[in-house]
């Protein structure tokens, strides 16, 4: 069963934000959002794909010291996943973690992707 964690990421350059990744075909597909990534059905968050990461990540806690991501990284939330379905511009999950449970859509629009939770 593929895995999943969000990092929550206080970058010195960009700031706080909430990196979503999920393990896809050997790395991790690489979401960043802004807020907390939504525990409740009618919460939306917007967020922009990033590079792929290595699987190493799904264990990665502690300091980048140097470049664009350099800040402090701690695990928000991790667990499995199943990918549902997946298209060009969308992606149904349903999550496994302690924070992210139940089935979660992300929607692929012209300058980024929304998340939100479909259902508990």
């Amino acid at each position: 069963m593929p895995r999943f964690v969000v990092h929550e990421h206080i970058a010195r350059r960009a700031g706080l934000h909430y990196d979503l990744r999920i393990e896809v075909n050997g790395v991790l597909k690489d979401w960043a959002f802004r807020k907390p990534l939504p525990e409740d059905v009618n919460v939306k968050r917007f967020g922009v794909a990033q590079p792929d990461h290595d699987l190493s990540w799904l264990d990665f806690e502690g300091e980048i010291e140097d470049g664009y991501g350099a800040g402090i990284i701690k695990i928000w939330d991790r667990g499995s996943c199943d990918l549902i379905e997946k298209t060009d511009k969308s992606m149904t999950l349903e999550f496994y973690g302690n924070k992210l449970r139940g089935s979660y859509m992300l929607l692929k629009f012209k300058d980024g992707w929304l998340l939100f939770k479909v259902r508990t």
